[in-house]
């Protein structure tokens, strides 16, 4: 098979396609041909050098995918042949096969083109597993992204309304705000020309946000608890902003407040089948019945990895990237 590989770290142009040994399921495990794969930070970090896979996982980046079962690894059942899917992964996506946990594995949601479901894995696990299953959003409350035009807060604003909350946004320009309002996103903050915390602030009465979803860390880890309601949580989920923040315990203290980061790729099978499960039971009739939608940005083949990768990086899109393989193409 063919597939995206890094033979050195560095700029768009490290990911090579290039031929490479096909997979082999193990035990638990599906073999996927796949029609497409999403882009995530985490892909950029892994080209750069910074995020290696975890032990034992696909050496090539991609952290989801969507196509079609090929063959069953032995002890797999309640799958077969030709099942059209989608499946969080811990590495590999970028490939046209990958072997998968059959845990990680979703049946493609009816009413979604294949293609269009490989961007969903990620995202919905993240939101579901962080947003609900960690910071436990009720109805009613106020939910903050931070990114909101991204692939996460495109999902994190459809599923916190579907449940009746509230939503706040951040992100920059009025074109990506806009984007986010049609998503139903009820308050709009550019974060070129405005302070959260003071928008926060005025939009709630001064009681601040109940739920905080943070993809930037150690830059606003400061703002956040002083954005956060009493008995308020963060999720940090992304350091775009550096790893290392102060932290007022003082402050947390007073609004009886939570902080909490999680990442999804190096988790054990158990927990990301768990968090999979929930997203299937919970997540999938929304999308099923329309009431959510994957939000795509743009589709490049995949051999093209290198051009996706340099339009994350330069920011200005909305939604998820995809890449196609040449099945899909």
């Amino acid at each position: 098979m063919y597939a995206i590989t890094i033979p050195e770290p560095g700029g768009p142009d490290a990911l090579v396609w290039a031929e490479v040994p096909d997979p082999v399921p193990g035990e638990g495990e599906v073999l996927v041909e796949v029609v497409a794969s999403a882009v995530n930070r985490a892909d950029v970090l892994q080209r750069q050098g910074f995020y290696d896979p975890p032990p034992g996982s696909s050496p090539y980046p991609g952290l989801e995918c969507a196509g079609r079962v090929s063959a069953l690894g032995p002890g797999v059942s309640g799958w077969s042949v030709g099942d059209e899917v989608c499946a969080l992964l811990a590495g590999g996506g970028y490939a046209e096969k990958v072997a998968v946990p059959a845990g990680q594995l979703l049946p493609a949601p009816r009413g979604v083109d294949l293609a269009t479901a490989a961007g969903l894995p990620e995202v919905t696990a993240t939101v579901w597993s962080n947003v609900f299953m960690v910071s436990h959003l009720r109805p009613g409350e106020t939910l903050l992204v931070h990114g909101g035009a991204s692939g996460i807060g495109t999902m994190a604003i459809q599923l916190a309304k579907a449940v009746g909350a509230r939503v706040a946004v951040t992100a920059g320009g009025a074109d990506r705000l806009a984007r986010c309002a049609e998503l139903g996103a009820d308050i709009l903050i550019d974060y070129h020309e405005q302070d959260f915390v003071e928008e926060i602030r005025k939009a709630t009465d001064g009681a601040g946000a109940d739920v905080i979803l943070d993809i930037v860390g150690a830059k606003y880890l400061d703002r956040n608890v002083r954005s956060l309601a009493v008995n308020g949580r963060i999720a940090v989920i992304g350091l775009q902003g550096g790893v290392k923040g102060e932290l007022n315990l003082g402050a947390l203290l007073n609004k009886r407040g939570a902080v909490t980061a999680t990442s999804l790729r190096a988790r054990p099978l158990t927990e990301k089948a768990a968090i999979v499960a929930a997203v299937r039971e919970h997540v999938w009739p929304l999308i099923e019945g329309g009431d959510i939608r994957p939000i795509v940005d743009r589709s490049l083949p995949m051999e093209q990895a290198a051009e996706a990768h340099r339009a994350l990086e330069a920011g200005g899109h909305v939604g998820k990237l995809l890449l196609l393989t040449p099945m899909a193409v």
